[in-house]
């Protein structure tokens, strides 16, 4: 009994010995993955970071994609010229026409101011005539060549003269048809005054009308090029997009520039020739009244 005793305390001694000395191994083996879970994770963190700069656009792909080069200072020359072909052409003629616009502007202001004066003076020639001989003196001389008001007093002359010359009694019985046919002879050269004093002003309008529409065409044509190169490029960066855009709308900008001066000057030239338009209408009766008193008074 007592060696039994003996054994089984011998026994549980060697289990405990074997225990103690399996411990420090077990635990061993389960600390080695953690380091490994730490490497994982401190090689994982870079593949992170590198992300942003595999799904970014390149700028200078992004920018040849959208129609530059790379746009540098942004001014209203090297918007022009890192614009595309079509809507170059749009500004090109857009700054013709605006060219062209204020050349009319600056002739017709000479020829209104000249023509006034010419006027002022036949008038106060004409005014102090004291027969229809010199009325058509008057009318007839160099320094009033191609004045309308000037015009509609020899053509008025004119027809009583050729009435006189053809032997009919201009002061008396066919007094009446001779004044008749002078006052046709004044609104023949009356028809024809508007055509003379509204040169250009089918120009102005038309690039006053269509001037904002031609240049929204460019902004357009340019826009939908910028859109196209952004979903090419897969990147909304303003910074490289925006260029394009505000190339396209130059020709906008270029457009108004173009047919806000022309709608102005087409308003401004129009309210001259309707005054002057006014001024010949009282010169008409003022000379048909001159001519029939001078026949009146037998001249």
């Amino acid at each position: 009994m007592r060696d039994s005793k003996k054994t089984n305390i011998l026994l549980a001694m060697a289990g405990a010995a074997v225990l103690m000395a399996s411990s420090p191994v077990l635990a061993q083996d389960t600390a080695t993955p953690a380091p490994a879970t730490a490497e994982a994770t401190t090689t994982e963190a870079p593949a992170t970071d590198a992300a942003p700069v595999d799904t970014a656009a390149d700028p200078e792909s992004v920018a040849d994609a959208v129609g530059g080069e790379g746009h540098g200072d942004i001014t209203p020359i090297s918007m022009f010229m890192e614009a595309g072909i079509v809507v170059k052409i749009v500004m090109i003629g857009l700054l013709v026409a605006s060219i062209f616009s204020w050349v009319i502007l600056i002739i017709k202001i000479i020829e209104f101011a000249g023509l006034n004066s010419k006027t002022d003076r036949f008038l106060e020639s004409f005014r102090g005539a004291r027969s229809i001989a010199d009325m058509r003196k008057i009318a007839t001389a160099d320094e009033f060549d191609g004045n309308p008001l000037a015009d509609m007093a020899a053509a008025a002359t004119e027809e009583v003269e050729l009435s006189r010359q053809a032997g009919l009694s201009v002061t008396g019985e066919h007094r009446d048809s001779a004044i008749t046919r002078a006052s046709t002879a004044v609104a023949a050269v009356q028809s024809g005054l508007a055509g003379r004093l509204s040169g250009g002003q089918q120009f102005l309008a038309s690039v006053g009308s269509s001037g904002p529409f031609v240049g929204l065409f460019g902004t357009v044509y340019g826009v939908m090029n910028s859109f196209i190169g952004i979903a090419q490029s897969n990147t909304t960066n303003l910074a490289v997009v925006a260029p394009g855009i505000a190339e396209a709308l130059l020709a906008t900008g270029i457009g108004l520039f173009a047919a806000i001066p022309a709608v102005i000057f087409y308003n401004y030239f129009n309210t001259r020739i309707a005054a002057y338009g006014t001024r010949s209408d009282g010169f008409a009766a003022e000379l048909l009244n001159a001519i029939s008193r001078q026949l009146d008074k037998g001249a």
